[in-house]
Order: C-alpha cells, then sequence, then structure tokens
C-alpha cells in the first residue's frame, strides 16, 4: 500500500516488459537475466514498501553486431501494474551512447516535471544515464541514487585498441557522474570505497525474488525430469572461463562416481566446448536455456548447485554472484569458491572450495555429497530460510526505502554509510 510519505521513484534502466525481453534474448548473443531478474525484484521490493515506481527503461541489447538490431524504438507498456515508457536508441558503437542520453533527458526531464518524482533511481553504471542523473541533479528536479551492480570500464578479452579506449573514458566519466549523486546503491563494500567514496551508501547485495509456481507453462523448455538414480551436479549461468566452467567440467571429470549427473545452464563462450565434453563424458548433459521459472524447478530437484567463480580476477571484489541468492532460495545445499565479496552471515549457509582450482571444487563437491541427506536437507533449508526472510523484497524494500527516505536533497559529502550485508546498524565505510 502506497504510503503519502513514501518516497516517489522514477526508476531509468534495462526494466523493460517480458515480451521486448525475449525479443532481446532471441537476437543477442548475451543473456541479459541477471538484469532482468534484479531490475524487476528491485520493483517489486520498491512497491512492497510503499513507494510508488515509474519506469523509464531501454531494452538490454548489447552493441551491433552482438545484437543485429540496430533501431529500437520509443514507446509505452505496463506489466504487473507499473507503467513503463520505452527509449529508444540507435544500436551501433558511438551513437548508442549518444541517442539513449537524448532519449533520457528528453523522457526523463518530461516525466519528473509532469508526475514529481522525488527519486531518480538510475539501474547500473550506463554513462548516458548517469549524465543524465547530473543534469537532474544540477536542476534539483529529484535526489539521484545510481544502484551499482558492477564496477565501471571493465575491460573485456577480446575488446579492441578503440573499444579499449572508449572504455577507459567511459570510466572516468562514471566516476565524475556518481560524485554528482545524492547516494548509490552497492552490491558490495568494494563498489562504493573505490568508486563512490565521500556519498552516502547501501550495501544490499541483492534480492530473494524466485518465481512463483507455475509462472512458467514449462512444455518443452522444462526438459525431462530429474532421474531419481542419479545425483545431479547443476550449475547455471554464463559458459565463461572467467565464471570457471572449464574448471568445474575438469573437476567433475575426475569424480569416477556414475551415478553423478553434471547439468549446465546457460549461454557463453564455452558452450560448444561444453557439448563436446558432453560427448566424451555421457555424465555430462549439453548446456540447455531455459526461462527462468523452468530453471528454478531444475535447480530444486538438484542435489548440490555449484558456483566456481575463480578468485583471482581484479573485479571479483566488486561482485556479489546473484546466484548465489537464487540457488540458496531452493532449499538444495551449494557450494562456491572464498569470493570477497561474499558477506560473512553467508558462511553458515554454504560450503567453500578451499582453492578456486579443479582439484578445490572437487574436493568441495565429494565432501557435501559424502554428507548424511539429513544434514544436507538441513543445509538447504536453513539457506532458504535465511535468504527469502533477510533478503526477500519486504526486507529489502524497507532497507532502500529507509534510506531513500533518509538522503539529502543534494550530495553531502559525508560519509554516512549503511551495510547491509549484515543487517548491522549505521557505521562508516571507507558490489554488477
Amino acid at each position: 500500500m502506497t504510503d503519502k510519505h513514501s518516497p516517489r521513484v522514477l526508476l531509468l534502466g534495462f526494466t523493460v516488459g517480458d515480451d521486448v525481453f525475449r525479443e532481446v534474448v532471441a537476437r543477442d548473443v548475451v543473456l541479459p537475466t541477471q538484469t532482468h531478474t534484479f531490475a524487476w525484484s528491485l520493483v517489486r521490493s520498491l512497491r512492497a514498501a510503499g513507494c510508488p515506481v515509474r519506469l523509464l527503461s531501454a531494452a538490454p541489447a548489447s552493441t551491433f553486431p552482438r545484437n543485429r538490431q540496430i533501431r529500437f524504438r520509443s514507446g509505452h507498456f505496463q506489466q504487473d501494474g507499473v507503467p513503463g515508457e520505452l527509449l529508444g536508441f540507435v544500436n551501433l558503437l558511438g551513437l548508442k551512447h549518444l541517442t539513449r542520453f537524448v532519449a533520457a533527458v528528453r523522457a526523463g526531464s518530461r516525466t519528473l516535471r509532469r508526475h514529481g518524482d522525488d527519486i531518480l533511481l538510475i539501474h547500473g553504471v550506463h554513462t548516458p544515464f548517469l549524465w543524465f542523473g547530473v543534469l537532474v541533479a544540477w536542476r534539483g528536479s529529484a535526489r539521484v541514487v545510481p544502484v551499482l551492480t558492477d564496477p565501471p570500464g571493465v575491460v573485456l578479452p577480446d575488446d579492441g585498441r578503440i573499444v579499449r579506449a572508449l572504455r577507459r573514458l567511459d570510466h572516468a566519466l562514471v566516476r565524475m557522474a556518481l560524485r554528482r549523486s545524492s547516494g548509490v546503491v552497492v552490491l558490495t563494500a568494494a563498489l562504493g570505497e573505490d568508486f563512490a567514496p565521500s556519498i552516502p551508501r547501501l550495501v544490499m547485495e541483492g534480492i530473494c525474488d524466485p518465481p512463483t509456481t507455475g509462472a512458467s507453462t514449462g512444455g518443452p523448455d522444462a526438459g525431462p525430469p530429474p532421474d531419481a538414480a542419479t545425483r545431479d551436479i547443476v550449475y547455471a549461468g554464463g559458459l565463461t572461463r572467467a565464471y570457471g566452467v572449464d574448471r568445474l567440467i575438469e573437476a567433475f571429470r575426475g569424480m569416477p562416481d556414475p551415478d553423478l549427473r553434471l547439468l549446465l545452464f546457460g549461454r557463453g563462450e564455452l558452450e560448444d566446448w561444453s557439448r563436446t565434453q558432453a560427448e566424451v563424458d555421457p555424465r555430462i548433459s549439453p548446456p540447455e536455456l531455459l526461462d527462468r521459472a523452468a530453471l528454478v524447478r531444475r535447480l530444486a530437484s538438484a542435489s548440490v548447485l555449484v558456483n566456481p567463480r575463480p578468485v583471482e580476477q581484479s573485479f571479483v571484489r566488486y561482485s556479489f554472484p546473484s546466484k548465489l541468492i537464487e540457488y540458496l532460495s531452493t532449499g538444495v545445499p551449494v557450494v562456491t569458491t572464498r569470493l570477497p565479496g561474499i558477506p560473512p552471515d553467508y558462511e553458515p549457509y554454504l560450503r567453500f572450495a578451499e582453492t578456486d582450482t579443479a582439484d578445490g571444487l572437487r574436493e568441495a563437491l565429494l565432501r557435501l555429497l559424502a554428507t548424511p541427506p539429513g544434514e544436507r536437507a538441513a543445509l538447504g533449508a536453513a539457506g532458504a530460510a535465511f535468504v527469502r526472510e533477510s533478503r526477500g523484497p519486504a526486507a529489502q524494500g524497507r532497507r532502500i526505502r529507509s534510506f531513500l527516505a533518509g538522503l539529502p536533497v543534494a550530495p553531502s559529502g559525508g560519509v554516512d554509510a549503511v551495510e547491509q550485508g549484515s543487517g548491522s546498524p549505521l557505521h562508516p565505510l571507507g558490489r554488477p
């Protein structure tokens, strides 16, 4: 229920309707499922806390040619009772940023003027949207609060010289824009410390918002039911070396038990290689791509869920894998590498690989599988209760609302910060 004292929020980002999202996925080499899931979980959290929300969104499409569509048209949509406006843009390198900025200025200024929103909440480190936020802050139209889920300007292995230079420029522009914010919401403390060090912040690593049963019709995408004679080790996410999928497959192939099965769900650079591995070892199922509700059902039928992300990459200190919340919500035991962005209060509900190598993953998986079934069930149930109660939309919505309501009208330059990771009280702090 809306409270007259609740901040009115205009969410600028990539919160599109499910129909638009399906169209993007059909044409794209990147699968922005976590972006889509987090965006709508954020909307539901705000609404659960009584905050009216309007959406101003761009389709989460990769730049041409990774996504073959060049022109994205503007329009209006409504989903789950939330009104939204789609921003039109040209999906070519350089023009994409320019046209998104122009569209955000035109539509965003009109919307803020018409509806009088108190908060401009910006999802992600997208430069055109952050610099529209700078304009809003300069005008005093609303308090500007970016939600940082990743560090800016991350250079990818296949980036050429021009793209690398543009990413460095983007990194600098993001830092400049963040200084004009009234506050930031960050997935990890390191994101706030390094990229918005003097801005009030809320550390909130994610939202537990699993789909309701029956949200998908299943059908062919649901896949075959699990074999009662097997024990399934399941990974869901990007099929990339950066996420440790090659190490997971190597770890599994060193586990001789014929009753084990490795299921991979996702898309990425290792998709074809994973299919080759499945031909060599029939216990490995070829990768599948499922809708979210069907995927959650498959996760819930697993024996173990695994997050093999390597810990040595420079960006992991900024990262909290959102899959950990989704994994835990299923009630299935979870094995993960020791990523620095995992808050301490998660540790009782996870089982850690002592090293992020194939040997370390294999040892952790075998150790958990050797645990008596009753202990595994108790561990899974405790993890599900933990994330649903402490990271659900109602709990996170209350924290977001309290943080937004307490922000000054203009950036204060102070260090009043909120650490969400352990639900602790306010204290200064020095997560995509």
